[in-house]
């Protein structure tokens, strides 16, 4: 996964290889961080902080740390006014806002790999994926039981090549990609598809609790 983040996985240890992702700075730490890291934000016409997740939005970027401890300092300490020299309007719950769009954008991509056949759920057919040694990228729901999840991430921490995100999505989110009512375990192959859903886990990770390994 050459086109990720040198950056550690915030629930497994698993390491995601460099990019050659612009820098920018942490509004609130002053830390300068590749935008993989980071979360942008705009000024929109009405002077309201919006975020954009996507990066896509017009005007200049307004960039912080993508972790909910960060944005909730920006917006207690005022960050946003004194970058944008003048009175914004901030939602109080931006950080929940940044949250719900981030999930969002993860479960289209996930999605966009259904659609390409790179991505399977169900127990069996992610086991498949990880024995067969084409999966980039295994899923394993918040609300999964235990020992289905040691079946399943135990034989993909043994492939270097696989990065685990554990307990980000409930089943029915990551059901309702698969067209069923839940998925508890769902595998990507290899390739950008995997790289890129990464990115987008590692991002929202910051906003959502740890689960217990």
């Amino acid at each position: 996964m050459a086109d990720l983040l040198d950056m550690e996985d915030h629930r497994t240890g698993a390491t995601v290889a460099p990019t050659e992702s612009r820098l920018r700075t942490c509004l609130v730490s002053r830390e300068h961080s590749p935008t993989d890291r980071l979360i942008r934000f705009v000024l929109s016409p009405d002077r309201e902080i919006v975020p954009d997740v996507d990066e896509r939005l017009p005007g200049r970027g307004l960039w912080l740390t993508a972790t909910r401890d960060i944005v909730d300092a920006a917006c207690r300490k005022r960050v946003f006014a004194r970058a944008a020299r003048g009175p914004v309007s901030v939602d109080d719950a931006l950080s929940d806002t940044v949250e719900r769009l981030l999930e969002r954008r993860c479960l289209d991509f996930l999605g966009i790999a259904r659609r390409a056949g790179q991505a399977v759920a169900g127990f069996e057919k992610t086991r498949e994926m990880i024995r067969s040694a084409r999966a980039g990228l295994v899923l394993t729901a918040s609300d999964a039981a235990e020992d289905g999840r040691r079946r399943i991430e135990g034989p993909a921490r043994g492939d270097d090549r696989a990065a685990i995100v554990s307990g980000v999505f409930a089943s029915e989110a990551l059901g309702a990609v698969f067209g069923r009512d839940a998925a508890v375990h769902v595998a990507v192959e290899r390739g950008p598809l995997a790289a890129r859903l990464l990115r987008e886990c590692n991002r929202l990770v910051g906003f959502r609790p740890a689960v217990a390994e």
